[in-house]
């Protein structure tokens, strides 16, 4: 028998404790089914955590988290594609009302964006998400030609989420609810070091304090 292991010692922590606690919101969602508030996009790094920094619980946040925090443009085919197929599911089945996407800062993805890969058998797909980064990267070069490295990567980061909100417009569902009213796309960047989370003002054009 393997050894018992952190994930499954702080699984049964949870059947002890949280489970208990929060039984009877659990038995709720199983018998009602889901009604989140939001589609949460969020990047993959494990140190981005969407219902600790919102502080929402289970059937709150309907969620899809990759590397980068990148929405493909609409681009129907025979292939897969699974955050499209979230993107549709909470749109047009859960209806929710708002969509976030949400970047962070000392992402490895848009780091990556300024590093030579060399393309393998191994690495293929990887390198193919990341031209999803391409306009962003673009983007921040040009305006920020003499930036240091930190300040050129942080500027991509932002960049990049309003890139993704525009890629989120090209969904036929996405953009019919948006004119309608019926549904708002919000950007954040969430600062890992701090805890704070920025959210993009697109009247002004520029990022400011969640709930300042």
């Amino acid at each position: 028998m393997n050894k018992i292991t952190i994930l499954e010692k702080g699984h049964e922590a949870f059947k002890r404790v949280k489970f208990k606690e929060n039984e009877t919101r659990f038995k709720k969602l199983v018998s009602e089914g889901q009604n989140p508030k939001a589609l949460f996009i969020g990047c993959s790094d494990s140190r981005v955590m969407p219902n600790m920094i919102t502080n929402t619980g289970a059937g709150d946040l309907f969620i899809v988290r990759n590397i980068g925090n990148f929405v493909p443009a609409f681009h129907p085919d025979s292939d897969f594609h699974a955050t499209a197929a979230a993107i549709e599911y909470a749109v047009s089945v859960l209806e929710v009302n708002d969509i976030i996407v949400c970047g962070h800062s000392h992402c490895g993805a848009i780091s990556a964006l300024y590093k030579p890969l060399v393309p393998t058998e191994e690495n293929i797909h990887t390198i193919k998400w990341l031209e999803l980064g391409s306009m962003a990267k673009r983007v921040a070069k040009t305006a920020l030609p003499q930036a240091e490295k930190s300040e050129l990567l942080d500027y991509t980061e932002k960049v990049s989420v309003i890139f993704q909100l525009e890629n989120l417009l090209t969904y036929p569902a996405v953009k019919r609810r948006v004119d309608a009213g019926d549904l708002f796309l919000h950007g954040w960047h969430y600062d890992l070091a701090t805890g704070e989370i920025l959210y993009y003002d697109d009247e002004e054009m520029v990022f400011r304090t969640l709930g300042a």
